[in-house]
């Protein structure tokens, strides 16, 4: 897949699947922009240093004007990947609305906010159309799996019905708008939460980034409003 001088954005790229998503789309030749909020996760980041990396500092990607004032700043963009999350589980009737409003904002206002300024600078200019991928979750779409987790798992949701509902809303610009769905990925963090797992099912991160790069792709030409399961052997 060719992204040669493609500009694109991925939150929560200092991550596990960020790092691996970024990673893949420097080697398809991509220019990566990536906002972040803590200094140490920059720190941490390997490929910092990466000349067609542009790290950006202190963006709270629930705050509109921090959204907008980043997405203004930046070129035109070719696709908008949106990883950047939050996860906690708590039985309903021990969640506070503060706990689900945090869900809300990490998961759903985060992206939701990052699709519409990426449709406003996708519009922007004579080059035609871009790509955003957003990232769901497997209980979003099996919604009995959300038990313990319901706060989490309707905030993904609501990740899925926006991604399908604005894949109608501009496919007369050109954007093609989908999500993934990823099951337990295979990481060293959830390897600590759950050491006695059967590690050997979960989704390898490097797998689930290709199909990221698919659909974010020039050779994506007619996939949108899909929620891709990536479920791995779980």
């Amino acid at each position: 897949m060719d992204y040669r001088d493609r500009h694109v954005v991925v939150t929560g790229g200092t991550g596990a699947l960020g790092s691996a998503v970024v990673s893949a789309l420097i080697e398809a030749g991509a220019v990566c922009h990536v906002p972040f909020i803590h200094a140490a996760e920059a720190g941490r980041f390997g490929l910092r240093d990466h000349a067609r990396v542009k790290l950006v500092g202190d963006i709270e990607l629930s705050d509109q004007a921090a959204v907008t004032s980043f997405y203004t700043d930046l070129p035109r963009l070719w696709a908008s990947i949106h990883i950047a999350g939050g996860f906690a589980m708590s039985p309903v009737a021990e969640t506070s609305k503060s706990d689900l409003m945090k869900q809300v904002d990490m998961n759903f206002v985060s992206a939701f906010l990052c699709c519409a300024a990426a449709v406003r600078n996708m519009r922007h200019g004579a080059a035609a159309g871009g790509r955003i991928i957003n990232v769901a979750t497997r209980p979003a779409l099996e919604w009995r799996m959300g038990a313990g987790m319901a706060a989490y798992t309707a905030s993904k949701a609501a990740v899925a019905a926006l991604t399908v509902a604005l894949a109608q809303e501009v496919v007369g610009d050109g954007i093609l708008v989908n999500a993934i769905a990823p099951s337990t990925m295979d990481t060293s963090a959830n390897r600590a939460a759950m050491p006695n797992a059967d590690h050997a099912t979960w989704a390898k991160v490097e797998d689930v980034a290709a199909t990221i790069l698919f659909l974010a792709s020039p050779e994506n030409h007619v996939t949108r409003g899909a929620v891709v399961p990536v479920y791995g052997r779980s």
